[in-house]
Parts: structure tokens; C-alpha cells; sequence
């Protein structure tokens, strides 16, 4: 049996991913902050949940050390905050550490072992306000973030082997906490790309930018 991570799957587009693996015969690990909500959760999806907090990489080792063997990582977790980057109070440093150092740090843990039993997906949950084409939008560091995750996500596809695929998908203007009540999408439709990109078959795409499993501009 597969085992999938997925950081900030206590609620939102996270816990419809961590119910959509599991409803496919995947083992979950739900990774949160919160330890009462991640137990919530993965009640709610048949799995269990690690603390995981993104802020305080010194608990990493330990926290992946609870979950164990990990085929597929699942990069969800984000911040979002509307506070310009010249502000004194900006949250540029906080959003490269969840969205950018956070994931590159369990990248760099669990890929070893991913290459070592010769299948591992990883899904970095990025956005369209991180793509170039479209403007770099969104407020704060965001977006910033958000291209510094592509960014990663197509190097990363470099130096990892065949049989371990890296992607990055937009999931759309989903309705959740961040996306608000006026957002199109439900989380189960936002979470279905990044489904698909963690049960990618051996002949799947690797290193590429997903929007609804189609390639979208950097």
C-alpha cells in the first residue's frame, strides 16, 4: 500500500486531496499544525495526522520520523496575507519558509527513499498568481513564493530519477478559507489535479505546471 503526506490536510483543498488518496486505497498522513485538527481530519478520511508545523524546521525529522515511509508527498499547506512586501510588517519571510524552504526540506528528506523503492509523486500546490505569464498577481509575497515553488519544482525534476515525479498544479479559485465564499470552484473540484498528479503512472509527465490536468504558463 501506498503512502501519501500532505501538509495542511486538516481542511480546505488539503483534506479533499487526503480524501480523494484514501478513497483510492492510499494510506494518508495528514500533516497540520494543529494537532486536534489534524486528528479531526484524518478521522473524517480514514488516516492518521502527524504534527507538522512549516515554521519550525527543527521538528521535521522527528515529525517525518512518525510517519514513516512516504511514496507520495503532497506540498499543500499556505499562507496568504494582504500586506504589501515595502511593509515593516511583511510576509515575505514567512511565506518562502511554508510555501518554498518548508517543501524543499521534505523533498530533500523523503526523495532519497522514494528513489531507493523506485516509485515516489510529489505535488507542490502552487497557483496562477506564481506563473509569470499571468502576471505574478496576488498580495504580499504570495505570488513570490508561488513562482519560487515552479522554480523548484522544475529544477527539482532534474536531479531526481525517472521514477519520481515532480509537479506543480494551479488548483483554481477554490472555496475554502484562503479562497473565500464567492470562489467557483469546491475544494473536491480544485483538489482533483493534484489527485491525478500523485497517482501518475511510470509513462506520466514530470516537472511540469498543471491547471485542471492540462499544461498551463510559467
Amino acid at each position: 500500500m501506498r503512502r501519501a503526506l500532505v501538509t495542511g490536510g486538516n481542511r480546505g483543498i488539503g483534506l479533499a486531496i487526503a480524501g480523494g488518496l484514501a478513497a483510492q486505497g492510499i494510506a494518508v498522513v495528514i500533516g497540520a499544525r494543529d494537532a486536534d485538527a489534524g486528528r479531526a481530519a484524518a478521522g473524517r478520511v480514514g488516516g492518521r495526522s502527524v504534527l507538522l508545523d512549516l515554521l519550525r524546521p527543527e521538528t521535521f525529522a522527528a515529525s517525518l520520523a512518525e510517519a514513516g515511509q512516504i511514496d507520495i508527498l503532497v506540498n499543500n499547506a499556505g499562507i496568504l496575507r494582504d500586506v504589501p512586501l515595502t511593509a515593516p510588517d511583511s510576509d515575505f519571510e514567512e511565506a518562502m519558509q511554508v510555501m518554498v524552504h518548508a517543501p524543499f526540506a521534505l523533498i530533500r528528506a523523503l526523495a532519497p527513499g522514494m528513489a531507493a523503492r523506485g516509485w515516489g509523486r510529489i505535488v507542490n500546490l502552487s497557483s496562477g498568481w506564481g506563473s509569470f505569464a499571468e502576471g505574478l498577481g496576488g498580495p504580499g509575497a504570495y505570488g513570490v513564493a508561488k513562482a519560487a515553488l515552479n522554480a523548484l519544482t522544475r529544477a527539482m525534476a532534474r536531479d531526481l530519477p525517472a521514477s519520481v515525479k515532480i509537479n506543480a498544479v494551479d488548483p483554481g479559485w477554490v472555496r475554502t478559507r484562503m479562497g473565500g465564499p464567492a470562489a467557483p470552484l469546491s475544494p473536491a473540484e480544485g483538489a482533483e489535479t493534484a489527485i491525478w498528479l500523485a497517482t501518475l503512472p511510470p509513462d506520466g509527465p514530470t516537472g511540469g505546471f498543471f491547471r485542471r490536468r492540462r499544461p498551463v504558463p510559467w
